[in-house]
């Protein structure tokens, strides 16, 4: 049999009111909501090489301005703009026929001056033979001996002349210095160069190897020194690697050497100068571009690294990070980032091994709060004994 709807109602408001009542009675409060969930990495000490983006630009490994040594007029030029040439291969023929004159001018009197001096060591045999009978005087012996003198002497200058006559006419033969790339001519055929000039004919270019001159400056440099001094970075090879980015972004394949440090700073930019040399086989690097060189400054044996997302900024800076102590509670640490390396803060101060840094999450976490800590995704990735980071290489 049903009940009536009042009798229904009623039923339910008695069970209602006495469901606040006994709740009133009992004193009970709603439960807390769970700890928020937060992501963090567990520091741990690692060796890291440390290295720099340095501008730099390229430079030629050797430069030789083609000039001419004789004075004359151009017949021929005998090489393309823009080619390999070789060492001693001719670039210019300059007319030679003056020079050719010059140098039979020359030999004629080098013959000249060899009969002579053979009319002067005969008078001189035959003088040495009459004087101990003193048929001549000795006065006249001696004229003999410093006539054959003299003539020697003139055999001796027209041998060098002849030599001289002989250089002029090699150099009508412009020769290439250096092997490398030749760039563009400043004179064509039937134009007169003069010995000496201050214009060059043309310029060889030796390209591989290539020096790269790169720029760092003193505070760095000092800054470097000091913390080799201190053992905080080992110095690694004597002659570092370096790598090369390109103009366009790109990664320049093959790696050079650095192999000189200036030994004075530049006053006007307060930078020094080092010069790395790179293979270029392929003619990719070419003088003047601009580049930027990655190079090694040494290791720091024990590094400590946070990625970037677990770094914050004050408004005055500062960089901060939340870690979560023993007690799983949040606290907050101001730190010293001292660079990024493959996506995390090097951090140099403010943190030791052993501390969980919060890396995801850090909007629900507050400091003096207790969170619930689970394993980033870089902690995982690395496992039980790896790095809560990536590092360098």
């Amino acid at each position: 049999m049903r009940k009536p709807p009042e009798t229904s109602v009623r039923a339910g408001i008695a069970v209602a009111a006495a469901t606040l009542l006994l709740a009133a009675c009992g004193g009970g409060e709603p439960a807390p909501p769970p700890p928020p969930e937060v992501s963090v990495v567990t520091l741990r000490a690692h060796p890291v090489e440390i290295t720099d983006q340095l501008p730099g630009r390229t430079t030629a490994y050797r430069v030789a301005e083609v000039r001419p040594q004789v004075t004359g007029i151009v017949k021929k030029r005998l090489f393309a703009e823009g080619t390999e040439v070789k060492s001693g291969q001719q670039l210019f023929q300059i007319d030679d026929s003056s020079y050719r004159a010059a140098l039979a001018s020359a030999q004629a009197a080098l013959k000249r001056a060899e009969a002579q001096a053979v009319t002067a060591r005969l008078l001189e045999e035959r003088y040495a033979s009459l004087i101990g009978t003193n048929a001549v005087s000795k006065q006249q012996n001696d004229e003999a001996i410093a006539a054959h003198q003299r003539a020697d002497a003139d055999v001796a200058s027209a041998r060098a002349a002849v030599d001289a006559a002989r250089i002029n006419v090699v150099y009508t033969q412009v020769l290439a210095p250096i092997a490398g790339r030749i760039g563009r001519t400043l004179v064509t055929e039937g134009a007169l160069v003069t010995s000496g000039q201050q214009a060059p004919l043309a310029t060889v270019q030796q390209l591989d190897p290539i020096y790269v001159d790169i720029t760092q400056s003193s505070t760095e440099i000092l800054r470097l020194r000091r913390q080799l001094t201190s053992g905080e970075l080992v110095q690694g090879d004597a002659d570092p690697e370096v790598a090369l980015t390109l103009e366009d972004g790109s990664e320049y394949g093959p790696h050079g050497r650095l192999k000189v440090s200036e030994a004075s700073v530049d006053p006007s930019t307060g930078s020094v100068t080092l010069r790395a040399v790179f293979p270029n086989p392929d003619r990719e690097l070419l003088p003047g571009m601009f580049v930027r060189a990655k190079l090694s400054q040494g290791v720091r044996s024990a590094a400590l690294l946070v990625p970037q997302r677990g770094v914050s900024r004050t408004p005055a800076g500062n960089a901060t990070v939340l870690i979560v102590a023993k007690d799983d509670k949040v606290a907050e640490r101001t730190v010293t980032a001292d660079r990024v390396i493959d996506g995390a803060w090097l951090i140099t101060a403010g943190l030791a091994p052993g501390d969980r840094v919060i890396v995801d999450g850090l909007q629900k976490a507050k400091p003096g709060a207790v969170v619930k800590v689970v394993p980033a995704a870089e902690e995982l990735a690395a496992g039980p004994a790896g790095t809560a980071t990536p590092q360098t290489h």
